[in-house]
């Protein structure tokens, strides 16, 4: 069998095009966001929790009854008219106090989260560059810390120091940034030997300008992830703390508050229990199952 090769054609290639780039460039980020969009259980968690906060602004305002109006003439109402989600032993309306709650609730995570970051990222990055002595002797300081029960450090907080959300926020951060400053320092241990880190020092730039500008914001696809956990962990625990009431004080309010409020009523008056409760786990859900999301988008192993 003979082949025409009038029916072949040469193909080649063509010089114009031979440096063109078909695929569009990547920054780590825009590769990030792009596989964080394949999961959807992370982006449902995403926009559940951008809900939530929008929730937490503006509810208070949706059916015009004050979270702390009282009305004697229904008390402990099932969910009806103006009241969606009923009211409690004061008449008061369950929907305006659990948007409250979550204002609450929400600051402390956000706001102990920020505190912790921040301490922790200066003290892990300080023990990291520098090592040596300084690093064993903060170190200890770190393991010292970390032995002491952490809900017996708050307890005790909470029942010298006068209550207050401030307070809460202070006892929770106390011991809570020994965990990111260990991340941190092990981070900065390995990242400091790099060429640029050497090209800095070589420019006579200085300690904290390297630790700052340089090895902390290189640590920062760990610090997003730790936030989507740690976030949810200070809502727990301030829920917690509320509902054996050491947490936040009456006339403020938050979903713990209103947990420990409604588990009173519980057989007679679910409500008062149901909708705080939901609040709660469904809103540490999404953080964790974003954070999840949030550590396999930015894991650079995992790009393609």
């Amino acid at each position: 069998m003979t082949l025409d090769k009038n029916k072949f054609k040469i193909v080649g290639c063509d010089a114009s095009n031979a440096e063109a780039i078909n695929r569009p460039s990547l920054t780590y980020w825009g590769d990030a966001w792009r596989r964080l969009k394949k999961n959807p259980v992370a982006m449902v968690s995403l926009v559940f929790l951008i809900l939530m906060i929008l929730m937490c602004i503006f509810g208070p305002y949706i059916n015009g009854i004050k979270f702390d109006t009282q009305n004697y003439d229904a008390l402990d109402k099932t969910p009806f008219g103006k009241h969606w989600f009923g009211t409690d032993n004061l008449g008061r309306d369950m929907f305006s106090r659990v948007w409250i709650g979550g204002r609450v609730s929400l600051y402390i995570g956000f706001v102990g989260t920020f505190i912790e970051i921040i301490v922790g990222c200066l003290y892990g990055g300080i023990s990291g560059y520098f090592g040596g002595k300084l690093d064993v002797f903060m170190m200890r300081i770190v393991e010292i810390l970390v032995s002491i029960p952490y809900i017996l450090v708050l307890i005790l907080l909470l029942i010298v120091l006068p209550p207050g959300i401030n307070t809460l926020v202070f006892a929770m951060c106390l011991t809570g940034w020994t965990h990111i400053s260990r991340l941190i320092r092990g981070q900065v241990m390995q990242l400091k030997n790099s060429e640029y880190i050497m090209a800095a020092s070589a420019l006579g730039a200085s300690s904290a300008r390297i630790i700052t500008k340089h090895l902390i914001p290189n640590t920062i696809g760990i610090l997003i992830v730790y936030m989507s956990m740690d976030i949810p962990a200070f809502i727990f625990d301030e829920a917690f703390l509320s509902f054996l009431g050491l947490g936040v004080q009456s006339p403020n309010t938050s979903w713990g508050a209103l947990v420990m409020a409604g588990q009173g009523a519980m057989r007679n008056h679910p409500h008062e229990l149901i909708f705080p409760a939901l609040a709660v786990c469904l809103t540490v859900l999404a953080f964790n199952l974003l954070g999840d999301g949030l550590r396999d988008a930015l894991d650079p192993s995992l790009r393609q």
